[in-house]
């Protein structure tokens, strides 16, 4: 594996603060002598400061090629997982510090003293009377179904502690994830023997402590596949971890291990009070565990990105919080937390290209929050399923759709069907074009997904209007959960 090393450096520009102090004294004549003195003193000081889980696949996805395609509507393809996150690049960040000595005249000293203690004295008056501490102080809910504390988002809160005590603490509640496979061996002559074989690192945030149970959430791609999963606390104890489910189309996961191990957990806070310019700090374990916990820095670069990604369960547009706080391999899943230490968003995946430098993403905490809640009640994520097999148009080639009518060539083909599901009953076909749900234009399976998975639900009568021998029609169908999840 290739790394590529950027190093930047700055060249220091000292700045001179020249700080001019003149005291002139005087001598009053006294007794009508003539003496007299003037006494004058300059000072110059000068500082300078350097500068699949079993993947529930609602409905599969096709890439279809031209001598391929008629064997692919007989049968489903089952897509073969692929890399999340895109190729590691080593990043280095770097910190310029400024500091710059002042001297302040006696005169105003005390006036300055005597305000700030006033003023502390009317907060302490006043703070007990408004809703602030009220607010800030409230406690989870405690769900009514399982017994297991329901995760929320707490508000934004405030803090004196400095950067490194709020970073300490919660990388205690940041973990290392080393995902084993099973691989054939050919041992001794033994072809049928399997041991389990490190395959890939990230990271994790344990998020609740509930009785004996400790919670921890991480990307779908860091646990997908795996035979066994091994985690590295903040102490550097060891155990191994069970998955409560995932979500590949999220890239969402929930793990369990054994509470006694854990000794702090984090906050998520409110993903949808952040702007760009916001200060923000990435906590994972960049390229393994012997770098197990580094902290980088940057800020929101912008907020409500959709990034189009390709994911075991198909294609997707993700909602993130877009950062240049360096995001390498083995930070996904760990935590990106604000100046008060609460985690507002998952690290997930980088774009990293030749003269690409400081996109990263993270899934936002309000994203995150309902799936992770979802998935510890029930293990799974309830979606409505149509049951069909799609293909976008621009991957099928143009000889089986080129006599379709202009309306039909965006849109998403019907390449097989699932004999037990709603678009079995609603009269679906293979070559049928979906270019509409319930009046909304489709152009790709992407958004054919992102409409059934956010605008409707199961148990919901969808409207599809489809092309089907250059002929227009309308299908209805009830949706029903999500097949094998």
């Amino acid at each position: 594996m290739e790394f590529k090393n950027e190093n930047e450096f700055e060249h220091n520009q000292p700045n001179s603060v020249e700080n001019t102090e003149n005291t002139k004294r005087e001598e009053i004549e006294m007794n009508n002598t003539d003496d007299s003195k003037t006494k004058e003193n300059t000072k110059n000081n000068t500082d300078y400061s350097k500068t699949g889980e079993n993947v529930n696949a609602v409905d599969a996805t096709f890439t279809v090629g031209s001598n391929d395609f008629e064997e692919n509507l007989e049968s489903v393809k089952t897509a073969e997982s692929e890399e999340f996150v895109v190729p590691p690049v080593k990043e280095q960040t770097r910190s310029t510090n400024k500091s710059e000595r002042k001297k302040w005249k006696g005169r105003g000293f005390v006036s300055t003293i005597a305000a700030g203690v006033i003023g502390s004295v009317l907060t302490l008056a006043v703070l007990p009377h408004t809703d602030y501490m009220k607010n800030f102080n409230a406690d989870n809910q405690v769900s009514s179904n399982s017994g297991v504390k329901t995760v929320t988002a707490q508000p934004t809160a405030t803090s004196s502690n400095s950067i490194a005590d709020t970073v300490d603490k919660v990388s205690k509640a940041i973990v290392g994830i080393v995902n084993y496979q099973q691989q054939q061996t050919n041992f001794y002559g033994n072809p049928n023997s399997s041991q389990n074989v490190e395959s890939g690192s990230g990271s994790g945030v344990i998020i609740q402590k509930d009785n004996d149970i400790a919670y921890i959430v991480t990307n779908n791609h860091v646990v997908e596949g795996a035979s066994k999963l091994e985690i590295s606390l903040y102490d550097g104890q060891k155990t191994t971890a069970e998955v409560v489910g995932t979500d590949a189309l999220t890239d969402l996961a929930v793990l369990k291990i054994d509470a006694k191990y854990v000794t702090a957990t984090a906050d998520f806070g409110d993903s949808s009070a952040l702007r760009p310019g916001d200060q923000v700090y990435a906590i994972g374990n960049p390229l393994g565990l012997n770098l197990s916990r580094t902290v980088t820095q940057g800020i929101v670069s912008a907020t409500d990105r959709s990034i189009p990604v390709t994911t075991s369960a198909g294609n997707w547009e993700t909602n993130v919080i877009q950062t240049d706080a360096a995001i390498n391999p083995g930070n996904s899943g760990g935590a990106l937390i604000n100046p008060q230490g609460q985690v507002i968003g998952i690290n997930s995946l980088k774009i990293a290209e030749s003269g690409v430098e400081g996109l990263g993403f993270a899934i936002p905490s309000n994203d995150v929050v309902p799936i992770v809640n979802q998935l510890i009640k029930s293990g799974k994520i309830d979606r409505p399923y149509l049951g069909v097999g799609l293909a976008d148009l621009d991957q099928v080639p143009q000889m089986y759709w080129e006599n379709m009518p202009e309306q039909a060539k965006k849109g998403v083909l019907v390449m097989n069907i699932d004999p037990n599901s709603a678009a079995a009953s609603a009269g679906f076909q293979p070559k049928d074009v979906i270019v509409s749900i319930n009046g909304t234009e489709i152009s790709n399976s992407a958004e054919f997904r992102k409409y059934l998975y956010t605008k409707v639900k199961t148990g919901d009568t969808v409207k599809f209007d489809v092309y089907r021998d250059g002929k227009q029609i309308t299908l209805s169908t009830k949706l029903t959960n999500n097949k094998g999840a």
